[in-house]
């Protein structure tokens, strides 16, 4: 398989950047983030972006690259990630794969279906659709042609109900029905590593104050200026990420302050919920309590012993 690429994974506030920047000062890493959020310019309270000084110490990749006008995929993520490790490797260095988007893992792993590309003439007509009618409605048509994709996705879930119709709209053929051809493995082995905590509790506190730790940096303010920066809407992926999608309808005025941090920590809460379900589904994975103060310590005896092997 040749190279090795090191995958860090965890639940949000499980400490992931900082176990990577802790592997950065013994090891020759860069790192390649992992995270639907932070490919975004100006997502960078509510994203927990590494900083300047992160940056500069160790390099890091597919941070700030997209507009927040812009979507990103899993497909582009896999095509991308896959460069980066081979170019990293290349100069002698080790990639390190961080984040908690565990959909761009997995697909990493596992390849992708051969599936269209965005369309944005279709994807506007769904969304208008959507402000007329709601996304339960569009739920319900998806369930007429695809009864398959529409089982396991909720009435909410706008996302993935645009991309299951959207597929439906340019192909003619069921989301359900094209998940078969996938493309090859990756070009390199992957050891993957995954912080999760012994106490769901103390995780959830964790929670609860970095979400308050948003609010105070500025997640509110800055939201109202990327609004008068670009022209946004709700139904772009990056408005759709926990904190932002909170935060717009704060500033829409749908409900006050307090509401605004009951809701963006239950929503964060709710996203760890789903990486854990992902990741205790992960086969092989070597696990480490991100709670244990000497968790950075033992993940990196891990990570020299992978890259020695």
């Amino acid at each position: 398989m040749g190279s090795t690429a090191i995958l860090l994974m965890g639940p949000t506030a499980s400490g992931k950047s900082a176990a990577a920047l802790a592997i950065a000062t013994h090891l020759p890493v860069e790192v390649v983030s992992v995270d639907s959020a932070q490919v975004y310019r100006g997502l960078d309270v509510g994203t927990a972006k590494p900083g300047p000084d992160e940056r500069r110490a160790v390099p890091h990749h597919l941070v700030d690259i997209l507009d927040p006008t812009e979507a990103y995929s899993a497909a582009r993520f896999r095509a991308d990630a896959v460069r980066l490790a081979g170019e990293i490797a290349a100069r002698g260095r080790v990639p390190l794969l961080v984040g908690g988007t565990m959909l761009y893992f997995k697909a990493l792993r596992d390849g992708l279906s051969e599936l269209p590309a965005a369309d944005p003439g279709v994807r506007a007509e769904i969304d208008a659709e959507a402000r007329a009618r709601g996304w339960p409605a569009l739920h319900a048509e998806l369930a007429r042609v695809d009864p398959t994709t529409a089982a396991r996705l909720e009435p909410g879930d706008a996302q993935r109900i645009q991309r299951a119709l959207e597929v439906f709209r340019v192909t003619g053929a069921p989301l359900s029905r094209q998940l078969g051809d996938r493309t090859r493995e990756p070009p390199f082995a992957l050891h993957p590593i995954a912080l999760l905590p012994s106490d769901r509790g103390v995780l959830h506190r964790r929670i609860a104050e970095r979400f308050d730790a948003m609010l105070a940096a500025g997640l509110v303010e800055e939201l109202a200026e990327l609004r008068a920066r670009y022209v946004l809407h709700p139904g772009l992926p990056a408005m759709r990420c926990v904190g932002y999608r909170q935060a717009w309808q704060y500033l829409e005025g749908e409900y006050g302050r307090a509401e605004l941090r009951d809701r963006g920590i239950f929503a964060t809460r709710q996203l760890a919920k789903r990486q854990l379900t992902w990741l205790r589904a992960w086969a092989g994975l070597q696990a480490f309590d991100c709670l244990d103060p000497h968790v950075a310590r033992r993940v990196l005896a891990a990570v020299q012993w992978a890259v020695e092997a």
